[in-house]
Order: structure tokens, then C-alpha cells, then sequence
């Protein structure tokens, strides 16, 4: 769930720089289990498979198109990344293109961003959990062959890093599969509307970060598509520092 969280730096960052989904699909799961049951055991299978990862590196391509008041640019950067547990985190830009004020005032400070949201403290009132959510489970859903719980979620605070939103939870990983959400808190008077989705693999048997998309409405007509794709993973405690 840590890939989610930093995305909500953008939506301020951006306009500041620059001036529903389909109802789930029936799908074949175990019926004895309560939405509460489906919560415990996501929360408790989140936490061993956080325990579990060591470390891994991986690469990640930035782009970001932003049309409107009062002009138009666009931006890319690919960085490696690197993560060890508890939290460390560390980046190193390979390549970069466009406007460099995207680049500075956005992509890095995005990148910064999730290195603060990575300490522990932003991690528990943070984490997909029901001390910062409310849980209402709407249907069912089959993703990539996958049965999926398909919940509504509802933040208990204004927390900035927090959303609003539906989950989808595998039916047989008790991982988070997708979201489709919005922010918790609006962060500026700038935005008035964003849309964020995200979706995650199965790298061995950990749920990683694979696609995020963030399409933010600004108040004088312009729009910011953010997409970042995540690929190249390699997990083990070596990796980690071998760039």
C-alpha cells in the first residue's frame, strides 16, 4: 500500500507549479467468510508479506502531461530504486526529458515525498487498515482469472495521505489487487477533482506496485495526467545494494 500514498504529493505540486468505476462481476469465492473475516485476514497476510520483504530493487518510469492555463508541457524520467526494511528507500535518476520544471518541482519532489511517507510513523496512520478506514464490502470481481472482494472504503481522518475509494482484495492472497480512489482532503484550491488508480502484481509472493495513473482536474479548465509504471523487480536482501 506504500505506492498509493506519495501520489497525494502531486495534486498540490502540480497546480501550484503550473498556475466510477463499473459495477464487479459475480465471482466464485468462499462464502462462509464476513467482510470483517475478509479485512483480518488482509491485514494480517499485509503485515507477514511486510515482514517478508527484505529488499528488492526496481525501475519506474515518471510521465507526466499537464494541458491548460497557463501552458502546456510534458515530462519523463526513469529512475532505479531500491528498498530495504524496515523503510530505506533510496532513487537514482537514469534518464530525464522535458520541461525541467516538471522534473524539479514535480517528479523529485514526488520522489521525496515518498520517502517521508515510507517512516514509520506515516506508515501505521497510513496502512489499509481499519483504524484508518471504514470497510463496506459491495460485491465481487474476477481480475486476470483472480476472484477479488471488492470493498468501499472510507478514511476515518483528513489525513493527507489517505483516500477514499473502492479496493479490490485477492480472494485467495488477501492482497490488494487494485484501487480506484480519490484523496482524502482536497490539497489545494487549485484542484477540483482527481481520479487515481492503481494496480499491483504478484512478483513470487509479494503484491508490488505495477501501474499507477493520476488524472487531476484543475479550477481553470487544465488537466495533469501522471502515470507511473513499475518493472525490472528483483527481490532478495542482496539487491538492494547492488545497483
Amino acid at each position: 500500500m506504500k505506492g498509493l500514498s506519495f501520489t497525494r504529493h502531486l495534486l498540490a505540486i502540480v497546480v501550484i507549479t503550473m498556475c466510477g468505476a463499473p459495477a464487479a462481476s459475480s465471482a466464485d469465492i468462499p462464502a462462509d467468510l464476513n467482510a470483517n473475516e475478509v479485512v483480518r485476514r488482509m491485514v494480517q497476510r499485509n503485515q507477514e508479506r511486510a515482514q517478508d520483504l527484505q529488499a528488492f530493487t526496481g525501475d519506474r518510469r515518471y510521465r507526466l502531461e499537464y494541458r491548460g492555463f497557463p501552458s502546456q508541457r510534458s515530462a519523463e524520467l526513469d529512475v532505479k530504486t531500491s528498498y530495504r526494511a524496515p523503510g530505506e528507500k533510496q532513487y537514482r535518476v537514469i534518464s530525464q526529458s522535458g520541461s525541467q520544471l516538471i522534473i524539479e518541482r514535480v517528479f523529485k519532489k514526488l520522489l521525496e515525498g515518498e520517502i517521508d511517507a515510507a517512516g514509520r510513523g506515516n506508515q501505521q496512520r497510513t496502512e489499509l487498515t481499519p483504524e484508518n478506514y471504514k470497510f463496506l464490502l459491495i460485491g465481487t470481481d474476477v481480475i486476470a482469472g483472480r476472484n477479488q472482494y471488492v470493498f468501499s472504503v472510507t478514511p476515518r481522518s483528513e489525513n493527507k495521505y489517505l483516500y477514499r475509494g473502492k479496493v479490490w482484495v485477492d480472494a485467495n492472497d488477501f492482497a490488494v489487487v487494485q484501487i480506484e480512489a480519490q484523496p482524502a482532503r482536497n490539497p489545494s484550491f487549485w484542484t477540483v477533482h482527481t481520479d487515481i488508480q492503481h494496480l499491483y502484481v504478484k512478483i513470487g509472493e509479494f503484491w508490488l506496485p505495477s501501474h499507477n495513473t493520476s488524472v487531476t482536474k484543475v479550477r481553470f479548465g487544465g488537466t495533469a495526467t501522471l502515470t507511473i509504471d513499475y518493472f525490472n523487480y528483483k527481490i532478495g536482501a542482496a539487491t538492494a545494494t547492488s545497483w
